[in-house]
């Protein structure tokens, strides 16, 4: 964490003071690895302190807070987009210093987790800063769970070296292959599309020039308040409830709109008519809502509470870089596909969120009260599939 608000303060520099195309491009990439280092660290290490009953909410936060920063970050350009001078990029840029900087002082003043700190042998201060966290002297039932997971971990790294290596061991596939398919499925639910043609229906409602900002405040709004119910209601009705109903209502809204938009709009024509615009816009917020309680926190949430303790961080590298990568691919190959798929775009997408309603039911175990430390006895091995990878040999 502290790596990436060093890369987010020095990245936001470079973008904000930039003299050249090089330069700017240089801050890009530097804020590109704020973010890869943050979205590995940052839900590990909140599913890690979390207790167990609140360790889905606590996680959370940290999607909730990302939607609460881009609607901010929203408003912020919109103001900056009418400065005089042309330097309002500028000083849109320079804003992300501000939690750049919070992120870094806040790195500097908490402590490691205790899983991480008795992995790492220092047994006694992580006993210490588990009594911090937890705010009890009563800490030892948990703390023996940990020292158990740092044993196995300790063993299986004998076997083959964490934490890479570990990742590849059998006990550790059902971890895998769910973090993999639900950074896959995330970017196939076709938020992108939504998001892309949000504008252009705010357009045809009567708000022409301003459209991109009303609908990015308004999606904004929907994405955080929706949030919010995730919070609220995953530790309470579970994860695979939250995916499930959101695979329905993700497949409704986007059907809808695909019908919709075959039967009003042709080639070189947006006009939709008043109606079924306002049909269509209450469709997107139908879509935006569900994907904010269900494949967009708990993408993350999921695989940060899954992997053992010896390949928990390899894990959650693995996470980042296969979201970041289906994000690429997504927003490459998104245009092309609209310009051949017109409409049929939201069928497409619509069949995707079948197939990862499918795996939900069959392969995503439930995760909801279960503590970290005791996934691979109490879930896994539990699983009617995934039990017959859960002995520890290669």
């Amino acid at each position: 964490m502290l790596a990436a608000g060093f890369f987010f303060v020095v990245g936001t520099a470079f973008s904000a003071l930039a003299r050249s195309l090089f330069i700017l491009l240089v801050g890009r990439v530097l804020l590109g690895c704020g973010v890869g280092f943050a979205n590995q660290a940052v839900p590990l290490f909140l599913s890690e302190i979390a207790p167990t009953r609140i360790r889905g909410a606590l996680n959370i936060l940290f999607q909730l807070n990302i939607t609460i920063g881009i609607l901010i970050a929203n408003f912020v350009n919109w103001f900056t987009a009418k400065m005089e001078g042309g330097n309002g990029w500028r000083v849109s840029l320079g804003f992300g210093g501000i939690p750049a900087i919070l992120l870094t002082i806040g790195s500097v003043m908490v402590d490691d987790t205790p899983n991480s700190l008795v992995e790492r042998g220092f047994d006694e201060y992580a006993k210490i800063v588990l009594k911090r966290i937890r705010g009890v002297d009563n800490i030892d039932p948990e703390f023996e769970e940990i020292l158990g997971a740092s044993k196995a971990a300790r063993e299986a790294n004998v076997r083959r070296p964490a934490p890479f290596g570990g990742l590849l061991m059998r006990h550790n596939r059902p971890p895998l292959v769910i973090a993999i398919f639900m950074q896959v499925f995330q970017q196939f639910t076709g938020i992108n599309a939504i998001m892309f043609y949000a504008p252009v229906l705010f357009s045809t409602l009567g708000f022409h020039s301003d459209a991109s900002l009303y609908s990015a405040v308004i999606t904004g709004a929907v994405n955080v308040v929706c949030t919010l119910v995730s919070v609220y209601f995953v530790d309470k009705l579970g994860r695979r409830v939250l995916l499930l109903e959101a695979g329905v209502q993700m497949l409704v809204s986007q059907i809808v709109i695909g019908v919709v938009l075959m039967m009003k709009v042709k080639d070189y024509s947006d006009d939709l008519g008043k109606g079924y615009a306002f049909l269509v816009v209450i469709m997107v917020c139908t879509f935006v809502s569900s994907f904010a309680w269900s494949w967009g926190p708990l993408g993350w949430l999921i695989p940060s509470e899954t992997f053992p303790l010896e390949s928990r961080s390899a894990g959650g590298s693995v996470t980042v870089f296969v979201n970041m990568l289906f994000t690429f691919v997504i927003a490459q190959s998104f245009l092309s596909m609209l310009c051949r798929m017109k409409f049929g775009i939201f069928w497409f997408f619509s069949g995707w969120v079948v197939v990862m309603s499918l795996f939900t039911v069959f392969l995503i175990p439930e995760t909801k009260n279960v503590p970290i430390e005791e996934m691979q006895d109490k879930v896994w091995k539990q699983h009617w599939f995934w039990k017959r990878f859960m002995h520890r040999t290669d």
